[in-house]
């Protein structure tokens, strides 16, 4: 069976971070996010027994969003120093395993899942999403779930999604357009959130039928309010919808999950003073 593990990385490394204070290598570099990176890509790659994997980093904001919405992501603070000084020691990481990873400047993490997702997983008996980011739902399918980077063995298909938000994952785009993203700094419509929206997409299935069919709307404050905001919603569409057309996807051999070349990221683990993942190493090369 092919399946295909794609991580969402800098959400891991954000949350690795925040994760484990205070750990620093021996010369005291900042190593706490490198270290929750690799236990976890480690723990992934237990649970799921991928064939083929993918890691994806953020390369900035595409300049089209903030076009569409200069609030895109304008409150959000800046990534830490301490986050960011260990960045190259991820890439090095993941040079040294062997692991696919890709980052394409100015485009972001999420659009470039969305374009592996787009043209691998017609490759793959099953595509794994690792991620936290309810975003990335509207890439679910009969053949592509999203799973818990921290909860081994937590899978999110097509009747998880609809448990979760209140729609399938073909309306999460119409959902998030409606009921807004915090995270991301995009305003829903006033008065509508996530239950009314998606009362609203089982009603009428789609945003474009909602809009089409405005005067069935109930109640008439909801009804109001959407037609009110029309401009906002297309612009909503535009900013949560992902990108599936970037030129990042590289061959499907690129992607084969190998053995951890032990010659290679041992000497990087004792460096860093990671002497649990030498001695977990060494116990896999003695098997």
């Amino acid at each position: 069976m092919r399946r295909l593990l794609l991580v969402d990385g800098t959400g891991v490394a954000y949350r690795c971070f925040h994760a484990i204070p205070g750990l620093s290598s021996p010369s005291g570099e900042p190593t706490n996010a490198v270290y929750g990176f690799i236990r976890m890509l480690q723990a992934l790659a237990a649970a799921w027994q991928p064939t083929h994997w993918a890691v994806a980093l953020d390369g900035g904001v595409p300049d089209w969003r903030r076009e569409l919405w200069t609030g895109y992501k304008a409150e959000r603070p800046p990534m830490p120093d301490g986050l960011r000084a260990q960045l190259p020691l991820l890439d090095e990481y993941l040079d040294r395993a062997n692991i696919c990873h890709i980052r394409m400047q100015g485009q972001e993490a999420d659009d470039v899942l969305a374009s592996l997702v787009a043209h691998l997983s017609g490759d793959a008996d099953e595509t794994l999403i690792a991620t936290s980011d309810k975003d990335l739902l509207q890439l679910v399918s009969a053949s592509v779930a999203a799973v818990s980077p921290v909860k081994g063995g937590v899978r999110c298909g097509p009747p998880e999604v609809a448990e979760r938000l209140g729609v399938a994952p073909e309306q999460v785009v119409d959902w998030l357009a409606m009921a807004g993203d915090n995270a991301d700094g995009i305003p829903g419509v006033p008065g509508i959130g996530g239950k009314t929206a998606a009362k609203l997409l089982g009603q009428f299935g789609s945003l474009m039928q909602i809009l089409a069919r405005l005067d069935e709307v109930r109640p008439e404050h909801v009804r109001e309010s959407l037609r009110s905001h029309g401009e906002e919603l297309k612009r909503n569409l535009g900013l949560v919808r992902l990108d599936t057309t970037l030129d990042c996807v590289p061959a499907w051999d690129a992607l084969a999950r190998q053995a951890e070349p032990f010659d290679a990221v041992v000497p990087f683990y004792n460096r860093l003073g990671f002497h649990s993942l030498t001695r977990a190493a060494q116990e896999v090369t003695m098997l």
